[in-house]
């Protein structure tokens, strides 16, 4: 463990000390800023790190979605710490997809940000319970405060309407599955990650507690997984920014790669 701590440490300093790193990890993307279809021949990795589309009520991002912010880069330097650090076989770039397309369940992990946004249709919430029912496993990022926790919440309450979110216990393995996390750090944005270097606050809104929370199935395994006022995907993408703070994007990356195995592994 002492090991891959340090090989980490020095991977991120590594991202802080090169462009190039994003300039080779660049890719075109369309206008509604979903990347360009990848190749799956037979799906010849054994990971693909997949984001979610879904249907939002304020789609205002970039001329697309909120599930868009931080993509691609976010999803693709999170893939360098993760090939670089564990054994898992994954595909070195993005793979957005929508809820409601029939190769989701080829990918055991989705990821979602900007969930206080989501304002999804029946069709997606069919898709979305099957997927999750049927071994997915679902990470939910970068929504702050409580008006964005209330839309999300409703928004589960449709896929899972008797199932209740909690609180992820501190002795869960998601939280020791490769790394030890003894503490839930609150991840700011990389403006707020600026001004924490002088002491600034890293909340946004009224979201001043960050939380783990989890909606689990009948056999106790964790199908979502709730990452509620933090925002790992910015610590990711911001990485190579020498006035991003190390600690913030060490913690996300590690945290991140526990999500990854665990939804291997479970």
């Amino acid at each position: 463990m002492r090991h891959a701590k340090l090989v980490l440490l020095f991977l991120v300093c590594w991202l802080l000390s090169t462009l190039a790193l994003t300039r080779a990890f660049a890719q075109d993307v369309d206008a509604a800023g979903a990347a360009a279809p990848i190749e799956l021949p037979g799906n010849s990795h054994e990971f693909y790190f997949t984001r979610g589309i879904y249907s939002g009520a304020f789609d205002d991002y970039d001329e697309g979605g909120r599930w868009a912010v931080d993509f691609p880069k976010a999803d693709h330097q999170f893939l360098v710490a993760l090939k670089r650090l564990s054994v898992i076989d994954a595909y070195g770039s993005d793979n957005a997809i929508q809820l409601t397309d029939p190769q989701l369940r080829h990918f055991p992990l989705l990821y979602a940000v900007e969930v206080g946004s989501m304002s999804l249709t029946e069709a997606e919430v069919l898709a979305l319970r099957n997927y999750l029912l049927a071994g997915g496993f679902l990470v939910i990022d970068d929504f702050w405060g409580s008006w964005a926790w209330d839309q999300f919440r409703s928004q589960m309450q449709l896929v899972f309407p008797d199932r209740a979110i909690v609180e992820v216990p501190p002795e869960h393995p998601v939280y020791h599955v490769f790394y030890n996390i003894d503490e839930i750090i609150q991840v700011p944005n990389v403006r707020q990650g600026w001004g924490a270097r002088h002491g600034g606050p890293t909340h946004e809104y009224d979201g001043y507690v960050p939380h783990l929370r989890g909606i689990f199935d009948d056999e106790g395994r964790l199908m979502v997984l709730i990452n509620w006022n933090t925002d790992l995907g910015d610590a990711w993408e911001w990485a190579d920014d020498p006035n991003y703070p190390l600690r913030f994007s060490t913690y996300a990356f590690e945290i991140g790669i526990n999500f990854v195995v665990y939804g291997m592994t479970h």
